[in-house]
């Protein structure tokens, strides 16, 4: 039997573990050749459905999720018609309703509900699906459903030379746990109760090997990463130690999402140890407005939640990035604003601002009744209104959140946001009107016009100091883009910049090394001239370091 299972990614940058641990679990059968094939949604279906056709299988399986279900749905007919094979879908797009799946789409043999590495061994070993848990499929004209399977044991381990070979790079997943301790109403993560840990032992062994691998980023995908105080704590220290013992590259870094709830004194103490740009963290937020946190399911202390956020932003060694969700029960324009201040307020690495999606299998879709509201009824199935929140509104968040993605998340700006948000009472309502002006304006993504916007709007719409908005401008420009050119906008044109960068060439110690570039300018509202090696990149600010010299500009 030939076996083909397809991932298809959002990105380039992103791999997928889901069809190798399927291989894996076959990969001694006698008889069986299995082959795992990634694309990417943004590649040519032409060129996808080409590839997959000229491969020779008997069964192919496709990976489903919200951003690549109606590409699959679209190969698995076109395959039918070309192939005499079998074809069948797993993952979270199609385990909860896989019914609706197999009424609508003739084409599509069986589904895989649940967790898939035991009920899909169990298929190649057997010619019918009668007694396998989590395999749904048709018998005659009926339609026979099965309940989402959970693994007894462990997954297979799957990380071959094949996988490594096809890798070339691209973020690499691991995962030590499966299940959720909460369950949030619009997540499916809880859904089948409890948390199962994995052998912590055979985790640090793939921690190594994934961290050797050429990687830059090795992503954790269990869904609350440190669920268990003991055991986070445990491989928290064993990444730092094997990083100091030089058992791990020092490019690359470890991706968890944590609840901040509970992390205490002993793992702040842990992480207090990590070295700069080791650990990013994705800690959960979703909202400050209480009501809606009840309704969703996730009862918060905002208050603690929020100092250790702050606690660990302040060890300045990790990157922390934070999530509301915008769309949810109860949250207004008012109360998203009110949320989104306090969220900024803390100050984190990255705000991310997502949009409510109702997917099938979460409680907020099964229970609609409680939850009323307007949502595509295509893929990614986004909330479009709710009583709470118009179609305007939140079309308007959908034109912010674009804007915010450009000004602060993309850490281009730090020190320009942390003046202009000093100058303001209100952030997100000048972010909103900062929206309004680029998308009146039409403001394009390149970055010179980006900033040549934030100074034009910022500049006339506060009043502030010109000079100094351009120097913030400038200070950023040089520490976070190694081009080290200045768009005209901010540009100064003196020879006292020359005459400076002469003067550091005279010193032993300020002298320019050997390849590496230099750039320079002057900030006068500070009196500053600044200059910028591009060499120590800090992981977490997203910057190099700027150095920087006091002397006085009369003529500005």
């Amino acid at each position: 039997m030939n076996v083909i299972l397809c991932a298809i990614n959002s990105k380039y940058i992103h791999s997928s573990l889901a069809p190798w641990y399927l291989s894996a679990k076959i990969k001694d059968f006698d008889g069986v050749s299995c082959e795992v094939v990634e694309f990417t949604i943004n590649e040519n279906y032409e060129t996808i459905f080409k590839k997959l056709s000229s491969c020779h299988f008997d069964l192919i399986g496709f990976s489903t999720y919200i951003w690549n279900i109606d590409l699959i749905l679209r190969l698995a007919k076109d395959l039918k018609k070309s192939k005499n094979a079998r074809i069948f879908l797993g993952g979270p797009e199609v385990s909860y309703n896989a019914d609706e799946i197999l009424s609508k789409y003739d084409f599509i043999d069986f589904v895989i509900s649940g967790e898939g590495e035991e009920p899909f061994e169990k298929l190649i070993k057997s010619s019918s699906c009668e007694k396998i848990d989590g395999i749904c499929y048709r018998e005659d004209s009926k339609i026979i459903i099965k309940e989402p399977h959970i693994c007894s044991n462990d997954p297979p381990f799957p990380y071959t030379q094949k996988y490594f070979d096809t890798l070339n790079g691209r973020i690499t997943y691991i995962e030590t746990s499966r299940g959720c301790p909460f369950r949030c109403a619009f997540c499916l993560s809880g859904r089948c109760s409890g948390v199962r840990f994995f052998d912590l032992e055979e985790s640090k062994r793939k921690i190594l090997l994934l961290a050797n691998s050429g990687t830059q980023t090795v992503k954790f995908i269990d869904r609350t990463f440190n669920a268990n105080k003991k055991r986070a704590i445990e491989l928290f220290n064993f990444i730092i130690d094997s990083y100091n013992d030089e058992k791990i590259p020092p490019s690359v870094c470890f991706h968890f999402e944590i609840e901040g709830e509970l992390i205490d004194e002993d793992t702040l103490k842990t992480l207090k140890k990590a070295p700069n740009g080791l650990f990013q963290f994705e800690i959960g937020l979703q909202s400050f407005n209480e009501k809606t946190l009840e309704y969703i399911n996730r009862k918060t202390n905002l208050q603690k939640l929020s100092d250790i956020i702050k606690e660990i932003i302040a060890l300045s060694n990790i990157h922390v990035h934070i999530d509301l969700i915008a769309g949810m029960s109860y949250e207004t324009m008012k109360t998203f604003e009110d949320g989104f201040n306090r969220a900024i307020s803390l100050r984190p690495h990255m705000l991310q601002l997502g949009f409510l999606k109702l997917l099938h299998g979460a409680d907020m879709r099964e229970d609609f009744d409680k939850f009323t509201c307007e949502y595509s009824k295509e893929p990614p199935y986004e909330v479009i209104s709710t009583e709470w929140m118009t179609k305007e509104e939140l079309k308007d968040l959908h034109i912010f959140e674009d804007t915010f993605e450009k000004l602060y998340n993309s850490a281009r700006f730090p020190n320009t946001c942390e003046y202009i948000f000093s100058k303001v009472e209100n952030v997100f309502e000048e972010i909103m009107l900062f929206a309004s002006y680029c998308e009146k304006n039409r403001v394009e993504n390149s970055l010179d016009e980006f900033t040549s916007a934030i100074l034009k709007h910022f500049g006339t719409r506060l009043y502030i100091n010109g000079r100094e908005l351009r120097d913030f401008l400038a200070l950023d420009r040089l520490s976070t883009n190694r081009m080290g050119t200045l768009p005209e906008c901010i540009k100064i044109h003196t020879p006292i910049i020359k005459k400076m960068l002469n003067e550091l060439e005279k010193n032993s110690f300020t002298k320019r090394e050997k390849n590496v570039k230099r750039a320079a300018t002057i900030l006068p509202s500070q009196n500053k001239f600044i200059y910028v090696d591009y060499r120590n990149y800090d992981k977490v600010k997203k910057s190099y370091n700027v150095n920087e010299m006091f002397i006085k500009f009369d003529e500005f």
